[in-house]
């Protein structure tokens, strides 16, 4: 049986994760571990809570010892790092969280890796780990910067970070880079282009403008709306993801887009056409500090040497996931309302899951 850590699970693209893993690999086990900030959502995971190859953990992964505890107990073998801070705007305001967690919470996932799967942990000259191990770094292609009109962004181009959250995944990347080369630390990172589906925290773009829709809000644009960006149903990333743990060759880094160029402006459209609102719901607003202009991938590589594509359209995408958050408001209330935390109260309080060594 693998045992799969995944980090930062109770979030959006985490939890769609550990459903689709679940979904087709019968045979894993997820041990799932979060802290529960603002966008972490057990209920993201409510069907899957009785599910015997699945255990929940509540855990900053800063928590050294905890995440030690956790290598030990649960015999760890994969690490997929989705924890991290992840919204520009609130990286603006707060950008010390996002470093520290972004940062020294990879770092924590690392050392514990090097302690528990490298053959000899004493010897600083020892690069061997045990046989099929893997930690795999969830990152974004905002570590890139910003493009102009023209081109996409590549596995090789330089990192250009323009604003606190990226430049903390691009530090953290850097670092899981240097564990590689330094203590030869079996890893993939992955970087992806802008992700929407089912069970997205209501800040992001997409979730917005639709619960806004719903509640005839005003739907803040920034700036002139025409910043573009590559977007990629949940699922296609997690079907990417799958492939890398699977095929991915050791230390490579492998992009992961859409194909699907947008921008902003046109998706608030859709949205507004499709709920049969009025455009006289957007608002300009003023644009955000270090607001990346344009990002588009090319994903010849993951496609290319791992066989891996997009199954979404965008069309299709947006249809299936208007209808979601359509189907599912009473989650969106509770998201907004901040009653997503009672579930974790109701189920998970007093456990120390940790302690247990379940």
């Amino acid at each position: 049986m693998r045992n799969i850590l995944v980090t930062g699970g109770a979030g959006f693209i985490g939890s769609n994760f550990i459903r689709y893993m679940l979904d087709r690999h019968k045979e894993y086990r997820i041990i799932n571990v979060d802290s529960l900030t603002y966008a972490g959502n057990l209920e993201n995971l409510k069907d899957i809570v009785d599910n015997p190859s699945y255990t929940f953990i509540k855990v900053d992964i800063r928590d050294r010892d905890k995440i030690d505890s956790i290598f030990s107990n649960y015999a760890i073998d994969t690490v997929v790092n989705f924890a991290a801070e992840s919204h520009v705007d609130r990286s603006i305001v707060e950008p010390e969280v996002f470093l520290t967690t972004n940062i020294i919470g990879t770092q924590v996932l690392l050392d514990m890796v090097k302690k528990h799967w490298k053959v000899n942990p004493e010897d600083k000259y020892c690069k061997e780990y045990k046989k099929g191990v893997k930690f795999l770094h969830v990152s974004t292609d905002e570590v890139y910067g910003a493009l102009g009109k023209k081109g996409m962004f590549v596995e090789t181009m330089p990192l250009l970070p323009n604003n606190p959250y990226s430049a903390s995944k691009a530090s953290a990347d850097l670092v899981v880079r240097a564990y590689h080369e330094t203590f030869g630390m079996p890893i993939n990172i992955t970087r992806c282009s802008n992700n929407y589906g089912p069970y997205q925290f209501p800040e992001k773009l997409i979730p917005l403008m639709i619960n806004n829709c719903l509640n005839d809000k005003d739907l803040p644009v920034y700036g002139d709306g025409m910043q573009i960006r590559d977007w990629l149903h949940v699922v296609d990333h997690c079907a990417a993801i799958d492939t890398v743990l699977h095929k991915g060759i050791d230390g490579e880094v492998y992009n992961i887009g859409g194909n699907n160029e947008k921008a902003n402006i046109d998706i608030v459209k859709l949205i507004i056409h499709t709920l049969e609102k009025s455009e006289s719901l957007i608002k300009y607003v003023k644009d955000r500090p270090g607001h990346d202009r344009r990002y588009a991938i090319d994903n010849t590589k993951i496609t290319t040497q791992l066989g891996w594509e997009p199954r979404y359209t965008f069309e299709q995408g947006m249809e299936e996931t208007i209808r979601w958050y359509l189907d599912n408001t009473d989650w969106i209330k509770n998201v907004v309302s901040g009653n997503y935390m009672k579930y974790y109260e109701e189920m998970y309080s007093g456990i120390d899951e940790v302690a247990a060594g379940k």
